[in-house]
């Protein structure tokens, strides 16, 4: 089915600085590195980090975006993690984390790629600030190829950029170093559906469960805000829309829209529900992606629940009409 999403939203923001890289930042300094103390120091881009966030990915303890730092993101999946194993849940890659972690997994975190005719044809679209001139688009695509390719493989553009150094992400036959964030697939095993979603505001965390009440998988959100808080209670998924447009309602009053009549932004990734929505029931609320993927894990959402596109895509595979969703204080 066609849905439009009908969520309240903020608005676009321009990717931050490059962050600063450490020397020696490459494929085999990173599936080498082992922790030590210092593993969570420094601004600096991090090999041991990298090499946690894409096994936590992996596991289904989602990190969020791929960055190489030590954050609020990384420390609540390394909390859920260290207490599905029975170890001290304080959110510190220590030494007896870091043993558990790696024996997730003996793939290498980081492999190469090469780019392709499909991930440079475009078209690329300069994405406007205000949501009014967003809707002139036919369609929200990606900025460049190296957003495309950051988000393919769950990474910041930083990193990716850090990675790569002098590398043109836009000519097809590059080969580059990306996050091997797809080793944990099976392609020939179908997707276990969701017994239940539980969404725990204080932790800024998605959970999704299994029958038996285990843990299936857990991602960062952005979780309401002052504004427009999340719902309390139990509820229900009502559907699932892949590329979905989104309609801005004038009810919704959002500073700088000066639109006093509806308006829709057509679907791609950067739309301001990004790539996947999940309906809710209740009323112009639901589950969804952003074009803002490090900005997942604050509450800005103006009331929804918002996922990178990447783990609301995964998360979408696991959910039908009808799957509970807890809003847990």
């Amino acid at each position: 089915m066609k849905l439009t999403a009908y969520a309240a939203l903020g608005f676009l923001s321009l990717l931050g600085p490059a962050m600063a890289a450490p020397q020696g930042l490459d494929l085999q300094a990173v599936n080498g590195a082992e922790w030590s103390p210092k593993s969570s120091k420094g601004k600096e881009i991090n090999p041991a980090l990298i090499k946690a966030q894409v096994l936590l990915d992996r596991a289904r303890f989602s990190p969020g975006v791929i960055d190489g730092h030590d954050g609020e993101n990384l420390q609540n999946a390394l909390k859920i993690f260290e207490k599905i194993n029975e170890l001290k849940s304080d959110g510190a890659l220590d030494e007896e984390v870091w043993k558990k972690l790696a024996g997730t997994s003996a793939d290498p975190v980081l492999i190469e790629y090469t780019i392709t005719d499909e991930d440079v044809k475009g078209p690329f679209v300069e994405i406007p600030d205000t949501m009014e001139d967003q809707a002139k688009l036919d369609r929200l695509g990606y900025s460049s190829p190296e957003e495309l390719l950051a988000e393919t493989f769950h990474m910041d553009v930083d990193l990716l950029k850090a990675l790569n150094p002098d590398k043109p992400f836009d000519k097809a036959g590059t080969a580059i170093v990306v996050a091997n964030v797809d080793a944990k697939a099976d392609p020939g095993k179908p997707k276990e559906k969701a017994a239940k979603i539980e969404i725990v505001k204080s932790e800024k965390v998605l959970r999704a469960l299994a029958k038996d009440g285990t843990l299936m998988a857990t991602y960062p959100a952005s979780i309401g805000s002052e504004e427009k808080p999340a719902p309390k209670g139990s509820h229900t998924v009502r559907a699932v829309a892949p590329n979905p447009n989104y309609t801005y309602n004038p009810d919704y009053a959002f500073k700088g829209v000066k639109a006093k009549e509806k308006f829709e932004i057509k679907p791609g990734p950067n739309n301001p529900v990004g790539s996947t929505w999940i309906d809710l029931s209740v009323e112009s609320f639901g589950i969804h992606g952003t074009p803002e993927p490090e900005k997942v894990g604050k509450a800005y959402s103006h009331g929804c629940v918002r996922l990178t596109n990447w783990d609301v895509q995964e998360l979408a595979g696991m959910v039908e009409k009808g799957t509970p969703v807890d809003f847990i204080d």
